[in-house]
């Protein structure tokens, strides 16, 4: 779930192209749209119109509207549209309306070439699960539920994304999405769909009727499918099930995820005096009490060197119910001790729980790849609030489908052209490889970094005298607070995290 964390300073991971002088955003995007051949993409995946505006203008459209300083489709129609195509305003909400054209076989089809473009490489990037909310109201609004928002802390209206992307040193790819339902409150749709075998009505019979675990288990399959390949999997505890452990391990995936304090049983082997071995079956606070409470461990140098963890390897059964066949599998579990950012201590009585299947990772390595996962984070708050997330004006289902593919379009086209102008825009691939997408790069280098400011600063010794301690304390303490404030380890996060679990 998208939990609002304050961190000062947080790198963008595209939008800066957009606010570069030189970059004219109908010339980029007319560029973009012709290397990657959109007009052949969209002919091979069903996209046609029978007479106006042809099926490659009206998408071009779409994806351009939200560059414009528009409130809405319709204003983009009145003021610019004539620009750009010969059309109106009918002819784009059609175009979103339309049951049949599938905008999920696009979009995979634009972040297949944003990844190569990144340079993502297989053997380092992970797959990155999470899901945010969008206020909406309206009665006449279908697929509106009651969900719960971190942000506000409270139940909300609206709708909620599911999204599944790829992260790395490279840079961060959205590479599916999906619309949830849940059971409360739900809005029904006010009109019959016209073909119950469409795109739309399938996708709006599984928002209402599956779960989040099973919705993500299939956009990994999809995207593996595809040929798009990662070597972990990561998600926040609300995806801490054996439901996505198992969808793990069926895509030869290794996870690295962010586990519920809840009544799930963990066996862990003990032995004995006489040399024999005792199985306990135990819950992670029951694992807690009895393995980690008072045996905390240092963790290494770098910007972790203050934190403390513990690591215990268990087995788990993964199988859902009791009378479904036993299929067990090692995991290691790393118990991390929350870190008051107030003190910048850490904390007596909060911990988070990470597990993977990798049983060679250490907690620092676990924890870097863990890190990868807040790319995904600032990825929602971009697509809020410059990429036209759910912005269509419109009480279509269908509407609703186009605008979350067309947004992560949108951001696969500007990772495309932050790789491809290295020229235009300062930085480009090197501020792509700043982002947070690499924090966990910025870990292992934050030492050497380190090393280099405490050298100068020893020179400056005379003009400073002893402020040099207290400067390089401070740059210590800054680095601490991004950290935690990226892997939400932080005491008041934890704390919540509990209230809500028990809930």
């Amino acid at each position: 779930m998208n939990i609002a964390t304050s961190a000062p300073g947080l790198p963008n991971l595209t939008v800066d192209l957009l606010k570069n002088r030189g970059v004219l955003v109908d010339n980029l995007l007319a560029d973009l749209w012709n290397q990657i051949g959109m007009k052949h993409k969209l002919r091979r995946l069903g996209f046609a119109k029978r007479s106006g505006m042809s099926a490659d203008q009206v998408v071009y459209c779409l994806m351009m509207w939200v560059w414009l300083s528009v409130d809405s489709v319709g204003m983009f129609a009145r003021n610019s549209l004539q620009a750009f195509a010969s059309g109106r305003k009918d002819a784009l909400y059609a175009a979103l309306n339309n049951e049949k054209w599938n905008w999920r076989k696009l979009h995979l089809a634009v972040a297949r070439s944003a990844i190569s473009k990144a340079g993502l490489k297989e053997r380092t990037a992970a797959f990155v699960l999470d899901d945010t909310v969008v206020k909406r109201f309206g009665k006449k609004m279908p697929g509106i539920s009651c969900h719960f928002d971190h942000t506000d802390g409270r139940f909300v209206m609206g709708q909620q994304v599911l999204t599944l992307g790829i992260s790395g040193g490279e840079g961060f790819v959205p590479v599916d999405s999906e619309l949830y339902t849940s059971n409360s409150q739900a809005q029904g749709r006010h009109e019959a769909p016209k073909d119950g075998r469409s795109v739309v009505a399938r996708r709006f019979d599984k928002a209402k009727g599956q779960a989040k675990p099973e919705m993500a288990a299939d956009m990994i399959r999809r995207a593996v499918r595809a040929g798009i390949l990662a070597a972990y999997l990561i998600a926040d505890s609300w995806f801490g099930t054996k439901a996505m452990i198992s969808a793990a391990e069926e895509n030869d995936l290794v996870p690295v995820l962010r586990m519920k304090k809840n009544k799930m049983k963990y066996r862990l082997r003990e032995l004995q005096p006489d040399g024999t071995f005792v199985y306990y079956d135990l819950s992670a606070d029951e694992l807690f009490q009895r393995r980690v409470r008072k045996q905390w461990q240092q963790m290494g140098g770098g910007s972790l060197q203050r934190w403390q963890a513990k690591h215990i390897d268990v087995t788990l059964n993964l199988a859902a119910k009791k009378d479904d066949k036993e299929e067990w599998v090692k995991v290691r579990l790393l118990f991390v001790r929350g870190v008051d950012l107030d003190t910048e201590q850490t904390g007596k009585h909060v911990w988070a729980l990470f597990l993977t299947t990798d049983l060679s990772l250490d907690a620092q390595r676990m924890l870097e790849i863990y890190s990868m996962r807040w790319a995904i984070e600032v990825y929602f708050k971009e697509a809020k609030q410059h990429l036209g997330l759910l912005k269509e004006q419109s009480n279509h289902y269908a509407t609703y489908l186009a605008s979350i593919h067309l947004t992560a379009i949108r951001f696969c086209m500007l990772v495309i052209a932050k790789a491809d102008q290295p020229g235009r825009v300062a930085d480009i691939r090197s501020s792509l490889c700043a982002n947070l997408t690499n924090i966990d790069y910025a870990a292992r280098l934050w030492g050497s970094f380190r090393a280099v400011i405490s050298g100068a600063l020893d020179e400056m010794q005379d003009e400073l005298g002893d402020l040099t301690g207290k400067v390089m304390d401070k740059i210590d303490g800054s680095i601490q607070r991004l950290f935690v404030n990226i892997l939400q380890i932080d005491a008041k996060t934890l704390a919540f995290e509990d209230i809500v679990s028990i809930t």
